[in-house]
């Protein structure tokens, strides 16, 4: 069992904390012009997915070689969208200044675009650095790796944590690292996977980490 003093709430960043997936997408539309997709089909395609699977796919559809130089070229076109229009999910700024868990993030962007996101958002203060980059561990979502290093250095184990995810690979590392996964799903149609626990709006999460403090159990179960 895990007691209520004893939960670490692990978030997710892009998609559960601040609305940068579309953006994200938007830049590959922008830079480049042969790529027809709508940017609700690219977000819901490569949500959640490393920056470096995305430009294999990418290369791959296109048919074309994507230029070494292209992934500076791209976060920065993603710095200036996000300076022009990053906004934090609704709900979180309220949701963050009522938790009283212990709380971290997990993300698998860079350590700066993480904290360009969060200063941006006015959410900085809510986890000081208390902050991890799949970048700095060399691990990123489906495996295990970040959330692992990220209860190891928040001084709790594996199932005393809870993971809040918006997307099926960070849902599917969560359970490899013997974790609780609460999925956010805002959008309709979307299948959740089984022993996560699905929610759609930010104003709901406080009360379902207090009854999910109650009875998790290492996978996740009820008891």
């Amino acid at each position: 069992m895990v007691r209520m003093d004893r939960l670490c709430v692990i978030f997710d960043l892009d998609g559960t904390l601040v609305d940068s997936e579309t953006l994200g997408n938007q830049a590959f539309l922008d830079l480049l012009p042969e790529l027809t997709d709508p940017v609700e089909t690219l977000t819901e395609r490569y949500r959640g997915m490393k920056l470096a699977f995305i430009m294999n796919d990418l290369a791959a559809r296109l048919g074309q070689r994507i230029p070494e130089e292209f992934e500076s070229v791209y976060r920065s076109r993603v710095s200036v969208l996000f300076k022009e229009s990053l906004r934090p999910i609704a709900g979180v700024p309220q949701m963050l200044s009522s938790l009283r868990h212990a709380k971290c993030i997990a993300s698998s962007g860079p350590l700066a675009k993480i904290r360009e996101s969060l200063n941006l958002c006015g959410l900085a203060h809510h986890f000081g650095d208390k902050v991890f980059s799949s970048y700095a561990v060399n691990s990123w979502k489906p495996d295990p790796g970040l959330f692992l290093h990220a209860s190891h250095e928040m001084g709790f184990a594996p199932r005393e944590c809870v993971v809040v995810e918006d997307s099926d690979v960070g849902i599917e590392a969560a359970f490899a690292a013997g974790m609780a996964a609460m999925h956010f799903v805002p959008r309709a149609g979307v299948v959740t996977r089984p022993g996560a626990i699905a929610f759609n709006c930010m104003s709901h999460l406080p009360g379902l980490l207090v009854r999910q403090a109650g009875r998790v159990d290492i996978n996740g179960q009820g008891n």
